[in-house]
């Protein structure tokens, strides 16, 4: 009897094995679906200044309608998602996305005058992004409640599934434009009902015991969870919104660079610009199973990070026109970028409560979102007269944030408060 019921609940292990890993399989695709929904179009922005009849910096907008969207619905859907759900709010959000990108492919197909209905069409697919990708985060935590290292393991495929994103999107953005230069806008809507028929399929989202809680209980646990944990809390927001802001805005400058300066166009400028993704990618991947849910390696390894990412991006502008320097140091700044994202992704997600995980990890991604939307336009003004300059700041900016994350990351008394919580 006992060698029965054995082999019943080894049985019972493989399904559950087999179930989670089509469930990372299907949570990964969101961050790489909405990656690609953006950064595969940076190589593509050229080609539609020059197709489109706009400027550099309405090109960028077209990056950044799309954040700006993300940035202010995305606490109100992480609210949706401790209340109603995690899966009530991804599924109508990747819809959303389809329909953006649409709207935005149409437009370009069969307008004149696209622009403004391409900005449009960027919104929705920002509102979309909104409600799909920063809800991962608190999602992992949900599924892995009482394992702080297989967390940190999952969430380092989520970030790596972002990254792997922004290494795919300036090949396959070049790829797509090469056919027709809106076909960009059209894939995405199809890499967004694959994800849809994934997460409906292979997502099984732990079910709730106990009552959602009432909106005013919520907003006052809320407030005391920004009131006790603030401090670092803004510490890691920081650092999110700082990340994006100097990788979208380098990732702008190189594709502009890449086409004007090196004369690399289409595909060619695709695999140069993917180079150095490609090591925050590998970084991000190592990161995430190596800080198994350590609060002071996670420190360690920011430290590391900023001290890496802010003196390696003040050469960028330095080294502009030698495309070998150039890559190099854009690597490293990749490098610090990806091991760092995976190592704010765990720290939010393991010391939150469930109830308020949700939101409190979407007001991390709208600072992320805050980066990304403010990368590009800025870049696109700077550039021509300002552009060491702009990096040089970005580097003092980083030397601050370090100072900030020395004093107010403080390991012992998250740890403490964790324990009594």
């Amino acid at each position: 009897m006992g060698t029965t019921e054995s082999w019943e609940e080894k049985g019972k292990e493989k399904v559950e094995d087999k179930v989670s890993i089509w469930c990372i399989i299907s949570m990964a695709s969101i961050p790489l679906v909405m990656t690609l929904g953006n950064s595969m179009l940076i190589p593509v922005l050229p080609i539609l200044e020059d197709k489109v009849g706009i400027s550099s910096f309405q090109s960028s907008m077209i990056i950044t309608s799309y954040s700006v969207a993300a940035v202010f619905l995305i606490p109100v859907a992480g609210y949706l998602s401790d209340r109603f759900g995690r899966k009530m709010v991804i599924l109508p959000a990747l819809i959303l996305a389809l329909i953006g990108g649409l709207i935005a492919g149409f437009a370009s197909w069969k307008m004149e005058d696209p622009f403004t209905w391409i900005i449009i069409g960027r919104i929705l697919q920002g509102i979309g992004a909104s409600g799909a990708m920063p809800i991962v985060l608190p999602l992992v935590g949900d599924l892995y409640k009482d394992d702080d290292e297989k967390t940190s393991s999952c969430l380092g495929i989520i970030e790596t599934s972002n990254t792997f994103g922004k290494v795919l999107s300036p090949i396959l953005g070049a790829a797509f434009a090469a056919i027709l230069w809106f076909l960009p806008f059209f894939s995405i809507s199809a890499f967004s009902l694959i994800s849809i028929g994934l997460i409906f399929f292979f997502v099984k989202v732990p079910k709730e015991k106990d009552d959602p809680i009432k909106f005013k209980e919520f907003l006052a646990n809320t407030k005391e969870t920004f009131k006790t944990e603030g401090k670092w809390l803004f510490t890691v927001f920081l650092n999110g919104a700082l990340v994006m802001l100097i990788l979208f805005s380098t990732l702008f400058f190189l594709s502009e660079n890449l086409e004007k300066v090196h004369d690399l166009k289409g595909i060619k400028k695709g695999f140069v610009l993917a180079i150095p993704l490609l090591f925050l990618c590998i970084a991000s991947f190592i990161t995430g199973r190596k800080i198994k849910g350590n609060l002071s390696t996670m420190k360690k390894m920011m430290i590391a990070c900023l001290i890496a990412l802010s003196i390696s991006v003040v050469f960028v502008g330095f080294v502009s026109d030698k495309l070998i320097l150039m890559l190099v140091v854009t690597s490293i700044v990749g490098i610090a970028s990806g091991a760092l994202l995976p190592v704010l992704d765990a720290i939010i997600t393991e010391n939150i409560d469930k109830e308020e995980r949700g939101t409190v990890s979407s007001f991390y991604s709208s600072a992320r979102f805050i980066g990304v939307a403010a990368g590009p336009p800025i870049m696109s003004l700077l550039m021509k007269d300002y552009l060491n300059a702009s990096y040089i700041t970005a580097g003092v900016l980083g030397l601050i944030l370090l100072f900030i994350v020395f004093k107010f990351i403080e390991v012992d008394e998250i740890k403490h408060r964790n324990k009594h919580a």
